[in-house]
Order: C-alpha cells, then structure tokens, then sequence
C-alpha cells in the first residue's frame, strides 16, 4: 500500500506539473512575443514623435543628429537595431555604421510609408530573424502632413528565446522542488496511513469490511457504534428494523435516533453496561453498552440490544391459547358432567325426568347452535364462542349470543390470535365482572354489516366507575390485586395494531357494555374510537 500511495502520488505530481510547466511555458513564449512586439511598437512610435528626429529629416547631414538619438534609445530598451530610413529608405541610423547613408530597400517599410501606419511583424532583419516594430516619421507644417522616413526597431528572436529558455528553467527548478515535496508528502501521507489501518494491506481491511458486514446483518440484535461526540459510526439492519428508522442516520447524534439510554454516560465514565431495560417507542429493550477503548482512551462505543416486546408478546400468545385450550376443556368437562347425569337418571328409571334433562338442553342447545353455526360462519369465531360457551356453563354463568348476530369469513389480515386475545379477555372480563352477581349474564353480539366488524359484549356486573374507564386498558392497571391488568391491556394493543377502536359504557341498570369496531379493509380506519 506505501508503494502504491507514493508512487501515485508521485506520477499525479509528476503529470500536474508537466501539464502546468507546458502551459505555462506556452502561455509565456506568447507573453515574451507579444511584449517584445510591443516594446519594439513602443520604442519606433516615440522615436518618430521625437522633434529632434523630425527636424534633423531637414538638414544637410541627418545622421549627425539621429544616430546618437538612435542608439541611446537602443541601449536603453536593449534592441538589436534600431533603423531610421527616409521615404527613399536610406539608413539615417544603424547599428552597423558601415550600413548609414546605404540604401536598404524593404517590403516590409510599405504600409509606413505610403498609409502612414504603425504596426508589427517577423521576418528576417538586418541582423537575422527579427521581432521589429514600425513607424512613420509624419512632419505636419500646418499646411499638410507628410511621411519622410521610417523607424523601425528589432528584436533579435533568439534573445527573446534566450529570456524565456530563462524562465522555463526557474519553473524547472520549481517544478523539481514541488516533486521532491511530494515524493516525501506521499511517503509521509502512506506512513501515516498505514498507522490509521493497523497495518493492514488494503485487500485484508476490503476481506474485514465484508465479514463484518455479513456479520452484522446476520444477527438478530440491533447493534449501533458512536464515536467520541455522540455520532452513530454503524447501524445494522436489525438496529434500524426495531428502531423503526427509514434511511441513512450515519454522522446523527445517537440522542436523537435512540435517546434515554445511558450511551453518553459510558462515553464520559467508560464503565460498560448490561442488560439495562428502557421503553422506546411502545417497545421494551434490554441494552449492553460497551465502551471503545484505544491507546488509554474512550474512542466510541458500542451498543447491542434485543427487543423484549416481542418475547413479551409471545408469551401473551401462548398463555392465550393456553387460554383457549383451557375454554374447550371446561366445555368438554361440562358436556361429560351432563352425560352423567343423564345417565344417572336413566339407570335409576327416572325416565321422565331424563327426557325433560334432554328437551331442556336440547332447546338451549339448538338455540345456541343455530345462531353460532347458521348465522356466524367464520369457523375461528366459532371455536371460540364453543369453548366460552363451555366455560360459561362451567362457572354457572348464562351466556347467550344475541339472535342477531350475523357474520361471514373474516378478512385475512384478522388472524387467530388476533380474534383469542380480543374475544377471549373480552368475554372472560365479562365473566369475571357477573362472578359475584346472583343471577350471571353475559351476552355476545357480533356483525359485519357495513364497512366494520362489530364486536359487542354486555353483562350484568357492577359496572365500571367512570373515573377508572379511561385507565382499563393501561398495562398493569386492575382492581383485582397484584399481577393482573395485561388482558384488558393486550385488547387495546391488538384493535389497535388492526386499526380498530373500542368503545366502554355503563348501563345504567348496572353492568358494562364494550363494543369494538374493526375495520374490514386493512389499513381503513372508518369509525373513530373514543371511551365513555
């Protein structure tokens, strides 16, 4: 891994500068050109507007006075040649003095002369290939206005060249000390690198990263790791399942994902935590937090936590098919008592009253079964009501299912468990509340006309205190004694977990009437529950 940083490192280097140092040096050979055009443009206007220049064109000898002008200019500017030519294009001033007074026919001297224009252009000089500037020398009287000469100025262009070969060398030696910088910023970046992984190659942390991903997402407890300030590092899929969390929270604060937990705490102290139970979200869980520590010191933590709620709930579950069970037992052992009355009866010849047994519970019987086998046709709701019937007769409790109970196959989404834990406690409430009444009735309702599946429960008991009807369905509230309140409670959880509602009144003649309203469609609440 150090070879491989340092050498890209390196090659990107290496391959900025290059890039740079090319333009750069292309942008200067443009620069170095166009400045030197300008100062030989410059150089020849100036020495065409110089008086001294525009009166010597009138003398006997112009030279005389030009030439020193000419090369005072020169040196000054450091030109190769400064030509000053009159309209016949001889030499009033040269570097060369042999070529002063020559003739020195040109092309080039054009444009100056005859239009009077001030421009620029390569070409081969005097003295070899040349950047030169040029400019009339225009006498005005007043009258008119006159070209009689030329001024040309040149720049030899291997000293232009000479000045930038100059300065690509210093962005050379430049370019060289920014690569040795980062050859040792690179060799330093991968040191420091190679301590922040352990040491380890990069194929050995992609070989870590995966196992513990796989790791992670294969547990079924919910593991979330924070660092120093209280941010969340990681979070796997069981975390986020029974947080109820939707998207990324990486880089949130760990207090406003899942707060009320002593996470901070084992932050600041560093002394682990086990098996801490906190309520989140209508959930309970039992939560270990166990501080990161690196080098003496707390660098984050980690925590692992399971959902109790859902053994709670399956505990509910069982205990309420345990319920049930217990239901067709009782209704077993009833019918069984029965028979051996009747037997009784027929073996001490008291055949009257053995018909009369018979007619009596034949009646009550075939009342019962044609409303829970003609008219409610859901064979779960059935099986409960058989057994709650059985149970009834067990506890000398007259429950009755009101002739106008009507109901089809319920919906999927309304499971056996469901209809146990509702109909179930709702009924063995209702048992439990005419226990000390003389005469102990207890009626069932239950219809699916229209949008909901109405559930209703009435019985003869003392009836519910009106400041106790909003705490009945509260966990753990009950006027029964110690370890009771949770069926009343599981009620409340399963019509709301389908979205249902339940209504509590007192009759006034005594007794409780609750009524549930089920929504048929999943997902449609079409009545609003209230208590009262």
């Amino acid at each position: 891994m150090q070879t491989k940083i340092v050498g890209l490192t390196v090659l990107l280097i290496v391959i900025v500068i290059v890039l740079l140092a090319s333009i750069f040096s292309y942008m200067q050979s443009i620069e170095s050109k166009r400045q030197a055009e300008q100062l030989a443009l410059q150089a020849a206007k100036s020495i065409s507007f110089m008086p001294e220049v525009k009166e010597a064109f009138e003398k006997d000898n112009p030279s005389h006075y030009i030439q020193p002008l000419a090369e005072q200019v020169r040196e000054q500017i450091g030109a190769a040649t400064i030509i000053v030519e009159n309209r016949q294009e001889i030499a009033y001033s040269h570097s060369n003095l042999k070529r002063i007074g020559e003739k020195n026919p040109s092309s080039a001297n054009y444009r100056a002369l005859m239009f009077g224009g001030y421009y620029t252009l390569e070409g081969m000089g005097s003295s070899g290939l040349v950047i030169m500037g040029k400019a009339p020398v225009i006498v005005d009287d007043g009258e008119y206005r006159e070209v009689v000469g030329v001024v040309t100025v040149e720049f030899l262009k291997k000293d232009v060249n000479a000045n930038l070969h100059k300065r690509i060398k210093q962005i050379i030696f430049c370019s060289l000390t920014v690569l040795l910088l980062g050859v040792l910023g690179g060799i330093f970046l991968a040191k420091s690198i190679k301590k922040d992984t352990l040491g380890l190659e990069p194929h050995e942390i992609a070989s870590l990263y995966r196992e513990r991903s796989a790791i992670l997402h294969s547990i079924k407890e919910g593991i979330i790791a924070i660092d120093q300030k209280g941010h969340i590092t990681m979070m796997n899929t069981s975390a986020k399942t029974m947080l109820g969390l939707e998207g990324d929270y990486l880089n949130h604060s760990i207090i406003e994902v899942f707060p009320y937990t002593n996470m901070m705490q084992v932050l600041e102290d560093g002394i682990s935590q086990h098996d801490q139970e906190i309520s989140f979200n209508d959930k309970t869980f039992i939560l270990n937090l166990t501080p990161i520590v690196e080098n003496s010191q707390i660098v984050g933590m980690v925590s692992s936590f399971r959902d109790k709620t859902e053994l709670n709930n399956l505990i509910n579950t069982i205990s309420e098919v345990r319920k049930y069970s217990e239901d067709l037992r009782a209704q077993t052992h009833e019918f069984t008592n029965k028979l051996y009355v009747l037997s009784g009866l027929l073996q001490l010849g008291q055949y009257e009253e053995a018909l009369e047994f018979i007619q009596k519970e034949s009646n009550i019987h075939q009342t019962q079964s044609r409303i829970l086998f003609d008219q409610i046709l859901d064979a779960k709701v059935q099986a409960i009501l058989l057994g709650k019937i059985g149970k009834a007769s067990e506890k000398k409790v007259n429950f009755f299912i009101e002739s106008g109970s009507m109901l089809k196959s319920l919906p999927e989404h309304i499971g056996i468990s469901h209809l146990i834990i509702i109909i179930g406690n709702i009924i063995d409430n209702a048992f439990d509340a005419v226990s000390s009444q003389k005469d102990k009735l207890v009626t069932f309702f239950i219809t699916d006309m229209g949008h909901d599946i109405i559930i209703e429960v009435t019985d003869n008991g003392k009836g519910i205190n009106n400041q106790m009807i909003d705490q009945i369905f509260t966990k753990g509230f009950s006027t029964k004694g110690t370890n009771r309140g949770y069926g009343l409670a599981n009620v409340k959880r399963m019509v709301d977990e389908l979205q249902g509602s339940i209504e509590v009144h007192r009759q006034e003649q005594g007794g409780a009437i609750f009524s549930i309203y089920l929504p048929k469609n999943e997902g449609k609440v079409h009545k609003e529950g209230q208590t009262g």
